[in-house]
């Protein structure tokens, strides 16, 4: 989703006012489900089994200053932040699986992958 505002929050942030905003944010999603496959030697194929939990992996891209940069660092260093899903417009408990900042054209690029409970 091109041109989306971000929110992200630390973990510990408890209020409306801890949520940060990144403007402009290229959002994409992928969700898969997760399963086990046994392949069956001497049989006529594979058992799958579906054990119905779904991971969410979100890939932001934008720009944003230095200073936004910090803060988002000490999100990065201090725990599991929250993001708004602007898909299906909940708050998702996250953890950053992949971090880029370049400070020359102020560009950045995140993976989270959401913390399923």
């Amino acid at each position: 989703m091109a041109g989306t505002d971000l929110f992200i929050r630390p973990a510990s942030g408890t209020s409306s006012a801890d949520w940060l905003r990144l403007s402009n944010a290229d959002i994409s999603v992928i969700i898969s489900r997760r399963m086990t496959r046994t392949v069956l030697h001497g049989g006529e194929g594979d058992d799958l089994v579906d054990e119905g939990a779904e991971s969410a992996i979100y890939t932001v891209k934008g720009e944003m200053t230095l200073d936004e940069y910090k803060e988002i660092l000490k999100m990065f260093r201090s725990g599991q932040p929250y993001i708004h899903d602007p898909f299906e417009e909940r708050d998702v408990k996250v953890v950053f699986s992949h971090m880029e900042y370049d400070g020359t054209e102020n560009q950045y690029h995140f993976e989270f992958i959401e913390d399923i409970r």
